[in-house]
């Protein structure tokens, strides 16, 4: 599954194999519980994050994945992303400090 990440002017197409997207629910699902607690996102602490502020925060940590070299981490957090967020083509991510501003990018239904 293809999800475009673009960062600042840069994108990066990102191919998921479908079943980590599908396989790795255990994991998301630990995401979610963690997430369920309420999250700092930027200035505004959120109680109960929605799923698209929630695939905010994962933008967020995948952003750091990618800036770290580490891949492994970036695909797992597209995976939940694609797997949460069904017809997510892509997302333009907020490199300066506004989870709040990361857009996610759907296709057309």
């Amino acid at each position: 599954m293809m999800l475009k990440v673009t960062i600042n002017e840069d994108t990066y197409p990102m191919d998921i194999p479908a079943d980590m997207v599908s396989g790795a629910e255990d994991l998301f699902r630990k995401m979610d519980q963690d997430m369920d607690r309420g999250w700092q996102m930027s200035r505004k602490w959120v109680d109960r994050p929605d799923i698209e502020q929630r695939c905010q925060i994962v933008a967020d940590k995948m952003l750091t994945a990618i800036e770290n070299g580490n891949d492994r981490i970036a695909a797992m957090m597209a995976a939940y992303i694609l797997n949460r967020l069904p017809g997510i083509e892509g997302l333009d991510i907020d490199t300066e400090g506004d989870i709040n501003q990361t857009e996610l990018i759907m296709g057309i239904t």
